[in-house]
């Protein structure tokens, strides 16, 4: 007896229907039979690897991305030399839910600075004296690592 499959499609996305139709939705299907049953069958999304998708529908956009992560992986490291965790941390060990809450707060603050910045440079085409746009771009996607270290309590270890 062979298990269905459920699919989850996005049907209004053309592009994710022509993927369903012409792959094993990444599912390692070898077998020309194996993958018309498939077809055949609902598939579960979840069980598609996203990354494969990515990978060979938007080859450049996945290699950017990489691209950039590293990018600001090495900054985030540089800086990190610079400050240290203490920063973040607010001179706290992270250990206590309300220490948590204090750096979030912080980290909420610079965020909503770039937000701000953002705003003038963007929405208002305000013209940058000391920071470009990409670098305030750059920053909030960098906070919002850091927020997640720290709300997972691993930051500074």
């Amino acid at each position: 007896m062979s298990e269905k499959i459920k699919v989850k499609a996005i049907v209004d996305k053309p592009v994710y229907q022509e993927y369903l139709e012409s792959t094993d939705y990444g599912l390692g299907m070898k077998n020309k039979n194996q993958k018309e049953l498939l077809k055949k069958s609902e598939v579960n999304m979840d069980q598609v690897d996203a990354v494969k998708y990515i990978e060979e529908e938007y080859p450049e956009t996945a290699k950017s991305f990489k691209e950039i992560q590293k990018e600001q992986y090495e900054l985030f490291c540089r800086k990190q030399m610079d400050y240290g965790p203490k920063n973040i941390s607010v001179g706290t060990d992270l250990r206590t839910d309300e220490d948590v809450k204090l750096s979030l707060t912080g980290l909420w603050f610079r965020i909503n600075d770039k937000i701000e910045r953002l705003k003038q440079l963007v929405v208002l085409d305000k013209v940058a004296q000391n920071e470009p746009m990409i670098d305030a771009f750059s920053d909030l996607s960098v906070y919002g690592i850091i927020a997640q270290i720290v709300h997972r309590k691993k930051w500074g270890r």
